[in-house]
């Protein structure tokens, strides 16, 4: 991707977070369904580490290959003309110098954007320790001005994800963390697991960056975090475990019922799947 299209993309990425209504921000998890989602009209596309990483035989949180995930960022970009943000979990490095070279490597994808995490996976110690995660942050925010290639930074909080503390205690963790991270170099700040309404307000409050929440169930609807302020939701890893769900319900009408018409029925054409093929190279 050359340089000036490279600007391009990350503008309107950062526009899309600027509009008067909340936008709706897809993930994807190979090049087809990344290529799906800018047909039916979305104006950027997210990578889900979850869709990923299962789809290729490894277990989400950072197990698939940095090289293997790297090539999927990569297959991603250059299957879209929109702009891509990459989910890379906790940023696959665990010094500050692995780390460098990591990030490095995911903005030569022509990824514009990134999610980075603060879970470890660690049920112990759930959370990274806050000082080790604003210098993630800041060492993301200094190769991207470094390499002179603009990275959009969305820093993601998994206190609600990860159910840590009490509700109350919660909140104000979260508010302390995501200041922390948009004082850091954050352009956004994700809040998955964030369902309350009158939380989301509280902190829509209290943050005055770009908050960015997932799509689950029981969430507030659209118009709702419109009102509120909220100026992005992720759909996660649901739409790829909406497809698996899908494969699974044809494999029941096939082995339960001999029926072989479910899976054709309201289907794309072969020859209309074959088409989509004809990827665009940036």
């Amino acid at each position: 991707m050359d340089t000036q299209n490279r600007f391009k993309k990350f503008q309107k990425f950062k526009e899309l977070h600027q509009q008067s209504s909340t936008f709706v921000l897809p993930n994807a998890w190979d090049a087809m369904s990344a290529r799906t989602y800018q047909e039916e009209g979305f104006q950027a596309v997210g990578t889900t580490s979850a869709g990923i990483s299962i789809s290729l035989g490894y277990p989400d949180g950072e197990n698939i290959p940095f090289e293997m995930m790297l090539s999927v960022f990569k297959l991603i970009v250059n299957s879209v003309n929109v702009p891509v943000s990459a989910d890379i979990e906790g940023g696959y490095g665990i010094s500050s110098e692995e780390l460098t070279e990591k990030i490095k490597q995911i903005i030569l994808t022509g990824v514009v954007a990134i999610n980075i995490e603060d879970g470890t996976g660690d049920s112990h110690n759930p959370i990274t320790d806050l000082s080790l995660q604003l210098e993630k942050i800041g060492i993301i925010k200094e190769i991207s001005q470094s390499m002179d290639m603009p990275l959009f930074i969305n820093a993601r909080t998994d206190l609600y994800w990860l159910n840590v503390g009490n509700l109350n205690e919660r909140l104000k963790s979260t508010i302390k963390r995501t200041r922390a991270y948009q004082e850091a170099g954050a352009d956004c700040v994700f809040i998955p697991g964030l369902r309350g309404i009158d939380s989301i307000k509280t902190l829509r409050q209290e943050i005055s960056c770009p908050i960015n929440l997932l799509a689950e169930s029981g969430s507030p609807s659209l118009e709702e975090l419109s009102n509120i302020g909220i100026e992005r939701v992720s759909c996660g890893s649901a739409p790829f475990r909406a497809t698996v769900t899908l494969l699974k319900k044809i494999s029941r009408h096939i082995m339960k019922d001999s029926n072989l018409e479910y899976m054709n029925e309201g289907t794309i054409s072969y020859k209309e799947l074959a088409n989509k093929m004809e990827f665009n190279q940036n």
